[in-house]
């Protein structure tokens, strides 16, 4: 069984937008409040995390989650990783390192945007992360624990155990992941003129902020039972499906289910945009809970 929890369905300044007196962003149906886009999965006995923005604190708190084996990113969008210092609390919580999942370029914005969790001397309490390296191939992702067990010396820092006793100071590594065993699927496309990623969980598909998916890519996305897209307007977008494009990729897919999410204010409000939409696809919304055997 794979299950998927919708963290958040927003764009990327989230819904309501701050200052604005919209119909949408006025509702009170909770249905229109929307956290930046982000989803759990729950997926061959792990808990996966894809994208981390800058509601993350809030979107944990929310779902009661206490534990995290890895996360995916997308892209290097800050509403997709604006919120990893926060993977502080499972670092002491799991006393682990977070495994984060993600291209080369990703990671080069990570370095700029947190140059502190890879200084050599590291401040006391940075996150500590493990990076592995993905690209169009499948590749696996396991559980997290027995991975090394972290150490927390106050005012220090963390570090790892050694069999003889002796600690020695972790570091944020970075690796290729390893594509023996592969179990998730990545999806290639473009947000404009960038590459990201879309990712495939057994007969689970999430995509989001993209405005093109290859021809070529449509054979990774057979059989689904749901597959998740992103749109944020009824007319054409630089970096972003309208819902037109939206709804006639799709058709192609031909996926039983399909979510729409990173939703603008610009569609109406949840319940009047259901009846707008063709059998089979809904808007999702914070919170939705999907799931595939």
């Amino acid at each position: 069984m794979t299950k998927l929890t919708f963290l958040g369905t927003g764009t990327s300044q989230g819904v309501p937008i701050i200052g604005c007196q919209c119909e949408v962003c006025k509702s009170a149906d909770s249905k229109d409040k929307r956290y930046r886009s982000s989803a759990l999965v729950e997926y061959e006995g792990m808990t996966i995390l894809v994208d981390a923005g800058p509601d993350f604190r809030s979107q944990m708190l929310a779902h009661d989650v206490r534990h995290l084996d890895a996360i995916l990113l997308t892209h290097n969008h800050k509403d997709h990783t604006g919120g990893l210092d926060d993977v502080r609390s499972f670092n002491y919580i799991d006393r682990q390192a977070a495994e984060i999942f993600c291209e080369e370029r990703v990671l080069q914005t990570l370095r700029v945007e947190y140059s502190y969790a890879f200084a050599e001397h590291k401040y006391p309490g940075a996150p500590e992360w493990h990076i592995h390296l993905i690209d169009e191939r499948p590749f696996h992702v396991e559980a997290l624990h027995g991975k090394g067990e972290l150490e927390w010396v106050h005012d220090i820092g963390y570090f790892y155990r050694q069999p003889d006793g002796s600690l020695k100071p972790s570091d944020n590594a970075v690796q290729e992941a390893s594509h023996e065993h592969p179990n998730i699927i990545p999806i290639r496309g473009l947000h404009g003129q960038m590459p990201v990623l879309g990712f495939r969980f057994g007969k689970i598909a999430y995509i989001t902020d993209m405005s093109k998916l290859p021809e070529s890519e449509l054979s990774k996305l057979r059989g689904l039972e749901h597959v998740t897209l992103n749109t944020v307007s009824y007319h054409p977008h630089h970096s972003h499906f309208s819902l037109d494009e939206a709804l006639e990729l799709a058709g192609k897919i031909g996926a039983r289910h399909t979510w729409l999410t990173h939703l603008s204010h610009a569609f109406p409000r949840h319940e009047e945009f259901c009846r707008q939409l063709p059998p089979g696809v809904q808007p999702a919304y914070d919170g939705l809970v999907i799931s595939a055997e």
